[in-house]
């Protein structure tokens, strides 16, 4: 036997596996994020928004996303030793200690919040609490029944920023109405996250919409599919974006169709196959908002 042979496996280097604990190799989770806040974004500037609040608003989104994962992975620590998928999460693992991992998501969340700063106070403001539901959010999974809904706020605050960096501190009810129908995209995506845990979830304890649906799981996620394509298609239309627009919505209700196909069976891989594709149905709807402001007369 050679002595490389007999040697132990090297370990893994810090910067590895904090890229790890950001989901860096992941960023469908960061596009999920930021497809409906540029979308807002281009709302509010009834266009282009300039490319200073486009590197704040994406940048932001990445780094909040990430010190998010750096969270929730503490709080989860103890549940995910015991999902399969989830086990060698590297706080979880005990490679990145729980003291690691939250010096980490601060230092990226306080990077974010510089960012803010060039904005204008009510952003500023605005920021406060997207920071409050990203550190709720993963504790609501132990007193919420859907805590899929409370995730859904914590992805949609970025919508009211958007427009109050655009419109010095405005935020008009088109924002809340955006706000409404994102609350659907994260609910359907993110209960065909639970879908694939369903088993695991029930047995240690862990309340999630896939439970709380039941056999109505399916016909909540196109109902909520629905919602959001429903309510994002008429404002779109009623800003004037025409038919660059509405071929993007198309492509995404195709999507949403496809995705009931995936899920309809309730088959681990289908489900988390139709999550894992969600970003590209919000791209869809980006990027019919920007073809139809780039078209519109």
């Amino acid at each position: 036997m050679s002595a490389s042979a007999t040697q132990p496996p090297a370990r893994r280097g810090r910067l590895s596996l904090y890229l790890d604990l950001i989901r860096w190799d992941r960023p469908a989770g960061w596009l999920l994020l930021l497809w409906p806040t540029l979308g807002a974004l281009w709302f509010a500037a009834d266009g282009f928004p300039g490319w200073h609040l486009l590197a704040v608003f994406v940048l932001g989104t990445i780094l909040m996303r990430s010190a998010g994962c750096c969270v929730n992975d503490v709080a989860d620590r103890d549940f995910d030793r015991h999902v399969k998928r989830t086990a060698k999460r590297p706080v979880t693992s005990g490679a990145v200690s729980v003291k690691e991992a939250l010096a980490l998501g601060a230092a990226l969340a306080l990077v974010a919040f510089a960012l803010v700063l060039t904005t204008n106070g009510p952003t500023v403001a605005w920021s406060f609490g997207a920071l409050a539901i990203t550190l709720a959010y993963p504790f609501a999974k132990r007193f919420v029944s859907l805590p899929q809904a409370v995730l859904g706020v914590a992805f949609s605050v970025g919508i009211p920023m958007a427009f109050s960096a655009v419109r010095d501190g405005a935020v008009p009810a088109m924002a809340a109405w955006l706000l409404l129908g994102n609350l659907g995209w994260v609910l359907a995506y993110d209960t065909e996250y639970a879908m694939v845990d369903r088993d695991d979830d029930l047995r240690i304890g862990i309340k999630t919409s896939a439970i709380t649906f039941g056999r109505f799981d399916v016909a909540a996620v196109m109902a909520s599919y629905a919602l959001f394509l429903a309510i994002w298609g008429v404002l779109g239309l009623r800003a004037g974006l025409g038919g660059a627009f509405a071929l993007g919505m198309a492509a995404a209700l195709g999507q949403a169709f496809w995705h009931w196909r995936l899920i309809r069976d309730r088959t681990r891989e289908g489900c988390f196959r139709a999550f894992r594709h969600n970003h590209w149905l919000g791209f869809a709807v980006f990027a019919g908002i920007v073809a139809g402001y780039a078209l519109r007369p």
